[in-house]
């Protein structure tokens, strides 16, 4: 697997309405883009730090994986996972599956902003929730 770069940090919060105006206004940065995953069950909000990009997820359903996981913590937000850039998501799904780590995805998915993405289990990343993403049509730059 080759990650070029770190993609953005997955923040859940429990409403991008009453988050954006903390990273804007505290922070100085601007969101950029707010796009729903209907798929995914999220409602995303993207900001620009350097290279990196944090993304906020807020669900949109109850049952919703980033609902499960502010539930989980005592309904407060935080820190989600951490998504990494890779060149060929299908090898590197592969490579690490051959090296015992357990997938959430065994097949790449359509994310946020047009990126190809599959997710890495936490219990065998060192309690990490990571993501891989490639974006097939800019090669990750």
């Amino acid at each position: 697997m080759k990650v070029s770069h770190i993609e953005h940090i997955g923040i859940a919060v429990t409403s991008i309405d009453e988050a954006i105006p903390y990273w804007e206004n505290v922070l100085g940065l601007k969101c950029y883009n707010i796009e729903e995953v209907a798929d995914q069950k999220v409602k995303t909000a993207f900001f620009m730090v350097g290279q990196t990009k944090i993304e906020l997820l807020e669900s949109t359903s109850p049952d919703g994986s980033i609902a499960k996981f502010i539930d989980k913590n005592n309904g407060k937000g935080g820190v989600h996972h951490l998504a990494f850039a890779v060149d060929g998501i299908e090898d590197a799904l592969a490579d690490a599956e051959s090296k015992n780590v357990q997938l959430i995805d065994k097949t790449p998915r359509a994310g946020a902003e047009g990126l190809t993405i599959a997710f890495l289990h936490p219990k065998s990343t060192m309690g990490v929730l990571t993501e891989l993403c490639e974006d097939k049509n800019k090669n990750c730059k």
